[in-house]
């Protein structure tokens, strides 16, 4: 029977054998998502506005809500160059190729081989002969001396060479799904990397547009602190010029001095926390800090975005921290019918056929040919109950995930509503801070009006200046708060992302 008859006359029986095998039960329990207790709406998003539908923006670039073309420009490099998220797209990567391999498994393996081997076998008889007084014998050798001549001879049995080309099928039966049950979990493990990987874009997407709007806020407060530097430098000199006129005491110019150099201080120490997050931005983009530079925006024109809470249940879909955690749920769910599966026997059934002869001439020929099949049954009579082990350890394992998933959904349950009272409070709290910041500088205006009349002393002027800047700097700081405020609520809620990656298509 020629090579290829034979395979052509395997292949029905194997099939029908894997058929069977991929058909049968399945060890382990089937998955079902774990039970949540989700309240229907989150508790402080009661009078919350609704957001405007944004349905006509690219997917998943919530950044854009904010209207600024600068973030805009820095967040599109994040998924490019940051090194953290290319660190979890090579491990997404890994996992699918993990998934690829479990799903080979379940197919036969096909391996050949060709060779040549020389062999040899036998002894040899050596004699010699000559003149000399002594005669030695031993294995293989003979002789005796006459006149002192000597003679050698060798004969050596012959040398064989065998060339052979063969084939090799085995195919491993998933009779009881262990096979299948592998598959599942590196299936359910890559799409929890993927979500892994969007996760990790949106914790740098989201670190880079905190630290965008903390840094442009601070180029406000350095620039209403130059407007006031500038001011004071002119009160010094007015209140210089009339202590060396006699005019006033040393008390007011130093009083003077003392309120310009402090401001100049504080506009330093802003100064140096710019520059600290233009380093942060820098990294999150990919780049060294030496490498990069934001310049000062001319005018920086802000606005809040409207963000929908909507139903709580939203989080198990949206959020790709409790996507993966799900997931990772799947994983170990599967992996309790693996572990079970080492109470059972494995089935294999291997085949294989070729040629073999003492030359390369006539090799594939019916003569030379050899073949062989038959299955082959593995099973661990004992040990010590090491599979009962594996097994509960995949149950623990599996308690374990689920615990992880729920505290992760109530880890985001907490963020969301923590970000929504914030937010909430933050916007009536701004209103106030801008009230008491216009209050103050009709303060700081009326009492320098009154200064300049000689109704007062320069002290008094000096408070209500320090007292309306500091009210600006703090209606500026809340501004930052409410913007930072606004990028985490967006990302508690799961930015625009949508659980199942179209890469997973492939791995299916």
């Amino acid at each position: 029977m020629a090579l290829p008859s034979l395979f052509f006359r395997i292949r029905p029986l194997a099939l029908a054998l894997s058929l069977g095998g991929l058909g049968g039960c399945m060890l382990g329990p089937d998955y079902q998502r774990p039970a949540l207790s989700m309240p229907v709406e989150y508790k402080e998003a009661a009078g919350w506005k609704a957001a405007t539908p944004r349905d006509g923006e690219a997917h998943g670039e919530w950044w854009r809500a904010f209207g600024d073309t600068q973030l805009d420009a820095l967040l599109a490099q994040v998924e490019v160059s940051n090194q953290n998220v290319a660190q979890y797209l090579a491990q997404y990567a890994q996992a699918l190729a993990l998934t690829g391999q479990a799903r080979a498994g379940l197919f036969p393996t096909l391996r050949g081989s060709a060779g040549m081997t020389r062999s040899g076998s036998g002894g040899g008889t050596y004699l010699t002969s000559g003149t000399g007084s002594s005669t030695s014998s031993g294995s293989g050798t003979s002789g005796s001396s006459g006149d002192g001549a000597q003679s050698t001879s060798r004969s050596v049995s012959g040398i064989s060479d065998t060339y052979s080309a063969q084939l090799s099928l085995s195919w491993e039966l998933d009779l009881w799904g262990k096979l299948r049950r592998t598959l599942e979990e590196n299936r359910a493990s890559a799409e929890a990397s993927a979500a892994e990987l969007a996760n990790a874009t949106l914790s740098a997407q989201s670190s880079l547009a905190q630290n965008y709007f903390q840094l442009r806020v601070l180029d406000e407060r350095i620039k209403l602190y130059d407007i006031n530097i500038r001011s004071y430098e002119r009160y010094r000199q007015v209140v210089r010029d009339q202590y060396e006129e006699g005019q006033t005491s040393r008390a007011t110019l130093a009083q003077a001095e003392t309120q310009l150099e402090s401001a100049r201080a504080s506009s330093l120490e802003l100064q140096w926390q710019r520059a600290q997050y233009e380093h942060a931005i820098a990294i999150l983009i990919g780049k060294a800090p030496a490498e990069f530079s934001l310049p000062v925006a001319e005018r920086f024109d802000y606005r809040i975005p409207e963000a929908s809470a909507g139903v709580a249940s939203r989080l198990l879909e949206r959020r790709p921290d409790v996507a993966a955690a799900e997931r990772e749920v799947a994983a170990a769910n599967a992996a309790i019918g693996v572990a079970q599966s080492g109470y059972f026997p494995d089935l294999t059934l291997s085949a294989s056929g070729g040629f073999q002869s003492s030359g390369t001439k006539n090799l594939f020929t019916v003569a030379n040919r050899f073949w062989s099949i038959g299955p082959s049954f593995s099973q661990t009579l004992f040990d010590f109950g090491a599979t009962r082990a594996e097994v509960d350890q995949a149950r623990a394992a599996y308690d374990a995930a689920v615990a992880s998933y729920r505290q992760t959904v109530l880890d985001a349950l907490g963020e969301v509503e923590d970000y929504l009272v914030e937010l909430r409070t933050l916007e009536t709290e701004l209103a106030a801070r801008r009230r008491a910041a216009d209050a103050a500088r009709e303060s700081e205006r009326v009492t320098y009006d009154q200064y300049q009349e000689g109704m007062i002393d320069y002290l008094d002027v000096a408070t209500t200046q320090s007292t309306s800047l500091s009210e600006q700097q703090s209606a500026l700081q809340l501004v930052a708060t409410q913007l930072v405020t606004s990028v985490q609520l967006i990302v508690a809620l799961g930015g625009d992302w949508q659980g199942g990656a179209e890469e997973l298509a492939e791995a299916r």
